[in-house]
């Protein structure tokens, strides 16, 4: 089903025009996106690699995963999710690597390598960033999702959409908008998700299994978590943690503690949220959330990390203590030079 598209949003069919080209001209295409991938990163590359193989059939298309780890449980029921291939695996050097979700390598993790040698390449992604890379960088840092873009390449191009195809990408846009609470969800994200819908998506089907699916090792951990929530800067940054004896404890998985930074992000009052967890021995993990349209990408990038205005990541050699010391007094200068 083609659904109908006013194009009142896209500013760049000459790119979508430019990508078709190179699909068309590529016999081998890789598609990866970044290290520990999200819904986005997840939901885009498979509703990507979905639509190449049924509008140019006959290519060999493999969708890649940055790290040699299995995807999240929550994103299993994704159709074809059992197409990725740890990018450690794969030996051949692709006609064509799209590199979707984040806007330059370093974050392709052992995909990196195979990016630099394949013939061309094609940034899709929705970060801020200096630099334009590839031979088509499509590039739009105020859009809700990378699912947004890939979506209205498809539409551009009158490319159908089978509820598939839609279902990947309305997780893509439905997990970065956080359910369509945070600040990227505007009107250009409600438009695209309708289309997604009328494609065959099912936001119910999404909504079980992302938000309502939890096991109840992650429900004893999210407790922890709850349970240590304090505040600082008068109640104006919400914190809380979780260290490898809380997984281990409560039977958890890491790659279950995703959402965590939404329960602390809920603390009335509170305008910039931070939880971190511990990796290993040296190893921090955070993520930070804005309530307002203050800039909590420049706090991770000085922690060793980045992302977006309102939400961003990191990952800190040291202990909690430590990054909870340094991250701290960061995000109450934040608040004081609002």
């Amino acid at each position: 089903m083609a659904p109908h598209y006013t194009e009142s949003f896209s500013v760049q069919p000459k790119k979508f025009e430019a990508i078709t080209e190179l699909i068309s001209d590529a016999q081998t295409i890789v598609i990866c996106a970044h290290t520990r991938p999200d819904g986005d990163a997840l939901g885009s590359g498979l509703g990507l690699a979905m639509l190449i193989e049924r509008v140019w059939p006959g290519k060999e298309v493999v969708n890649l995963l940055a790290d040699d780890e299995p995807i999240p449980s929550i994103y299993k029921f994704l159709p074809q999710s059992d197409r990725f291939v740890p990018a450690c695996q794969y030996t051949g050097t692709p006609d064509l690597f799209f590199m979707i979700d984040l806007p330059h390598p370093s974050r392709l993790n052992h995909a990196q390598k195979l990016y630099e040698r394949a013939a061309k390449r094609v940034t899709i992604d929705h970060h801020p960033s200096e630099e334009a890379l590839g031979d088509v960088c499509l590039s739009r840092p105020e859009v809700a999702a990378t699912g947004v873009l890939i979506t209205e390449f498809a539409l551009n191009r009158k490319l159908a959409l089978t509820p598939d195809i839609a279902t990947c990408l309305l997780t893509a846009i439905v997990t970065d908008t956080g359910s369509f609470q945070y600040q990227n969800a505007d009107s250009e994200a409600f438009e695209i998700a309708s289309l997604l819908v009328d494609a065959g998506a099912n936001p119910a089907l999404i909504s079980l299994n992302v938000y309502q699916s939890f096991r109840l090792e992650y429900l004893h951990l999210a407790s922890v978590v709850m349970g240590r929530i304090q505040t600082y800067a008068n109640g104006r940054i919400a914190y809380s943690y979780a260290t490898q004896e809380d997984f281990a404890t409560n039977g958890a998985l890491p790659e279950e503690s995703e959402g965590l930074i939404d329960i602390v992000r809920s603390v009335a009052g509170s305008q910039l949220a931070l939880f971190v967890k511990q990796a290993d021995a040296h190893t921090v993990r955070g993520n930070l959330r804005s309530k307002s349209e203050l800039d909590v990408s420049q706090v991770a990038s000085k922690l060793g990390g980045g992302g977006h205005r309102v939400a961003a990541g990191f990952t800190y050699t040291g202990t909690i203590e430590e990054v909870l010391a340094e991250a701290l007094p960061m995000l109450q200068a934040l608040l004081e030079d609002e």
